[in-house]
């Protein structure tokens, strides 16, 4: 099964495609899609959706998981990230992609058996789980591959509780 997964964000949406057969789980690629702050407000819209669709032209996942969004303060911010989002379920929906959302604190525990892990953690399992030789950068595109190993072991009937419907 090929899964995409997404780290939502509108300066910065993170991906990472991974293949999984069984509990074996091998990279295909991951990265993200950024946009500045020159841009505006629709461009930027416009550029996540494209690279949205571009990626799933590419990579045809079978499935497409998104970390749930979750703000505390910035009110501003947490709308041009839903926005950032919301054209991410788009292009999704529109290549009729089953679609899938996980808490952070589900995510985590899912890569390290730790829902209150911090970053450096979850980012040296995924580095160990993908078997790299690195750690992925940025931090977004780590999360994103984060989300798609959590998609990968919650595969079948349990991960019908996750899906967005």
């Amino acid at each position: 099964m090929r899964i995409l997964g997404i780290d939502p964000g509108y300066a910065i949406l993170g991906y990472g495609v991974i293949d999984t057969v069984g509990y074996k789980y091998s990279v295909v690629d991951y990265g993200v899609i950024e946009t500045t702050k020159e841009e505006a407000f629709p461009a930027r819209l416009d550029r996540l959706y494209r690279g949205m669709k571009l990626l799933i032209e590419t990579y045809k996942p079978d499935v497409a998981v998104f970390e749930e969004l979750f703000f505390y303060h910035n009110v501003t911010t947490a709308i041009s990230v839903g926005s950032g989002r919301g054209v991410a379920l788009l292009a999704a929906q529109q290549a009729g992609i089953p679609l899938y959302e996980y808490t952070p604190m589900q995510i985590k525990l899912a890569v390290t058996g730790d829902g209150h892990a911090d970053k450096q953690a979850v980012q040296q399992m995924v580095k160990m789980l993908l078997n790299l030789s690195k750690v992925p950068k940025p931090d977004d595109a780590a999360d994103a591959l984060a989300a798609a190993i959590c998609m990968a072991g919650t595969i079948g009937p349990a991960a019908e509780d996750y899906r967005i419907k």
